[in-house]
Order: C-alpha cells, then structure tokens, then sequence
C-alpha cells in the first residue's frame, strides 16, 4: 500500500508513544455530540385583528375619513352585491341567561302569551316585583313575586312575556339586562332544561349591536356601513340557517347584541339613515361577515364577494393593531402540542396572493412534527389575525 509522505514518521511516533506508556496508540471514540437545543422563544409579528373577510371595521374608518359614502365603503369590501331591502324580527339566544328560568321584572301593560295557542294573560297583580316562567313538563309554570314567590298557573306548551312599548328587564344571573321586544322560555333543540330567546324587529336589535361592534362616534358614513352589514347579516342568518328555537347568538358566534344598555344616539341615526338596507348576492341577503382590521389586506373566502386585495383605507384610520407582536415560548408550544416532543423549529408558509397571509405553520420538534392552518395556528395561540411573520 502507498502511504501519503510523512506517514511512515507519525505512525513510528504513535507506536513509540504507545510502547512507552503514553498516549494510547488506538484512542477512544468520542462521545457523540448532544443535538442543538431548538430555541426558548418564537417571537411572530403581524398586524390586524379577526379573520379579515368582509368589511374592516377600522377601514372602513379610514374609507369614511377619505370621502367615501357608506355605498362606496360597501361596494368596496362585498364586491359584485348590490343594494337591497330586508327586514322582519329575528330571534336572539341570550347567552348571559345561563338558568332555566325567564325573570322579568313587573311593568305596566306586561302580558305572557302561551305560544302553543296564542292565548295572552295580563299580569296585574298588586304589589307584583318580578314574574318567572319554569318548566313544567312541556308545559310553563307562571309564577309571581310580591314578598315571596306564588304560582299563578301552568300555561300550554313554551311562553313569552311582552309588553307594549318599553323595555323589559330580564334579570340574569349576576344582574339584569333590558331587551327591546320579547322574551321567551323556550324548549332547546337537545330538549334538556329552558333557553331565554330576544324576539325583538331586526331594526330594534341593531341598536343594540350596531354600537357593540363599532364605536358609535365614529365617522357617521362608517357606522351607516356598519349597520348595513350588521343588519344583512343576522338576516342571512335567520334565512339560512336553521337553528330551531332562535336565529342568532348575542356573542361574537354571530355579532354582539347587548340590548337596550348600549344604544347610541349616532348609532341609532345611521341604523334609521339605512333602514331596510341590505346587501343582496344573486337575489338573496350575502354573508356580509366583517372584522376589526384587515391588516392591510381582505382575505378570501368561499364565496364569490369574499375576495383579496390590498386594502388602501386601513394605514391611515389610526389603527392600533397596524404593527403587534407576540412572543411565544417553547414550553406553550409543547403544551399545545405533547406529540412533537421538545421543540426544535416553527416554519410559517405566506401566500403573496393574499398580501402574505399565512396559509399554513409547521411545527417540528425532536419527536415529530404537526401542520396547522395559519387560521387553525392562529386561533389556538389566541393570536389577533394570520397576517404575521417570524421574526429573524
């Protein structure tokens, strides 16, 4: 065998050290190198807040601010809708309402009605403070508060209390809350205990979202917008889908409805400024979801209206949620995610279709790996939209 110059002098070295009881002639392997820890901190910055379809509550702000009409501002975020015209009631789940039992307190001209035969019972009593309909079988017990509580009778079948004009005032656990319209006791689609239903005139509810949802004082043609899109939503709600005994919930699940509580001046103004106004896709009322802020561009979605396109309105409204920043640890990840082992690596995926919005996150660690959405990702982080990055 030819051996490389020198060779033959480090070998004799090596077997003279050896001989004498120095260095061993054959040394011991080396340890294998422990894997690179991942790192402690992943820190993501993004900007806007919700999903970004539709209307941008804060673009819509700026649009206003610029010159744009509550028209424009619509066309703009429901591209290919057009104007039309719906009204009618519909009926709200009070989620707040967590009992069995529908409390309302006495007031003039106050009535039940069964709603299994549409017969009405005044409710007079001297020295009445609240009423209360329970469940009795698929019956309703009335009941009547002076100094004590007293049954009254059992009426047919599910109830309502109504009153003409006013307000009533449901009283809910941990306080009480005034709804315009009425208030049902009725049987959940589970058939288990009592739901507290709002049956109150689609412009009535709005009072109470409008304001829920954008600040009243805001420019007058965005909150006009706003009441356009709040009103074809619940709408599109109670025409599409079937949810028995109510139309929509009073929460974020559809859009926040608060009641009498809230309702504003400005915000009455533009609901009475737009009334009836709806927007309307291929003869019906379009799902005209909306979101505080874009970041600066709509997403898309599975309909036609629901498209993505840089939003110009948003920089300049004064949006606090332009730039944000979260900082997740290791640990959270791995508490999300116990399959992957210790956390090695999250890799984010944009689409530039979509002004880079993250389509999909990879997370890997040392025993595996697991790929959310970016909306899927960014709901279990609790973070304010998919339009965000990792920082470098």
């Amino acid at each position: 065998m030819r051996l490389f110059p020198g060779t033959i002098t480090t070998l004799a070295a090596g077997l003279a050290l050896g001989l004498a009881g120095g260095v061993p002639a054959h040394a011991a392997p080396a340890e294998p190198a422990e894997p690179a820890a991942g790192p402690e901190t992943v820190t993501l910055t993004g900007s806007g807040w919700g999903h970004g379809k539709g209307l941008s509550q804060y673009g819509a702000k700026g649009a206003a601010e610029q010159g744009l009409s509550a028209a424009q501002i619509l066309d703009f975020y429901y591209p290919g809708t057009a104007p039309g015209v719906g009204g009618g009631s519909v009926k709200v789940l009070i989620t707040a309402d967590t009992s069995s039992n529908v409390v309302v307190q006495h007031r003039p001209r106050l009535k039940v009605r069964s709603l299994a035969t549409g017969k009405t019972w005044k409710l007079g009593k001297r020295g009445a403070k609240r009423w209360k309909l329970t469940a009795k079988g698929g019956d309703t017990q009335l009941s009547v508060r002076t100094n004590r509580w007293r049954k009254v009778r059992v009426i047919p079948g599910q109830a309502e209390f109504k009153g003409k004009g006013g307000t009533l005032r449901l009283y809910v656990p941990g306080g009480a809350v005034d709804y315009r319209g009425k208030i049902r006791s009725v049987v959940p689609a589970n058939g288990q205990g009592r739901d507290t239903v709002n049956v109150v005139s689609v412009e009535k509810y709005l009072r109470g979202v409008v304001p829920s949802e954008m600040p009243a004082k805001w420019h007058p043609q965005a909150v006009q917008a706003q009441a356009v899109a709040a009103r074809t939503y619940a709408i599109f709600e109670r025409d599409t889908n079937d949810r028995g005994v109510f139309d929509v919930w009073d929460t974020t699940q559809s859009q926040v409805y608060r009641g009498v509580a809230v309702e504003q001046p400005e915000s009455n103004a533009a609901i009475a400024a737009t009334a009836g106004q709806i927007r309307t896709y291929g003869g019906g009322p379009a799902f005209t979801q909306f979101s505080s802020s874009n970041g600066g561009w709509t997403a898309s979605g599975s309909l036609p209206y629901q498209v993505a396109k840089a939003d110009p309105y948003e920089a300049a409204s004064g949006n606090p949620n332009n730039a944000w920043q979260v900082t997740l640890t290791a640990a959270a990840i791995e508490a999300q995610f116990p399959g992957i082992g210790d956390f090695e690596a999250l890799e984010v995926v944009k689409d530039p279709a979509q002004g880079g919005r993250v389509t999909s996150v990879k997370i890997t660690g040392a025993g595996g790996s697991t790929t959310l959405t970016g909306d899927q990702f960014r709901v279990r982080f609790g973070l304010r939209s998919t339009m965000f990055a990792k920082l470098a």
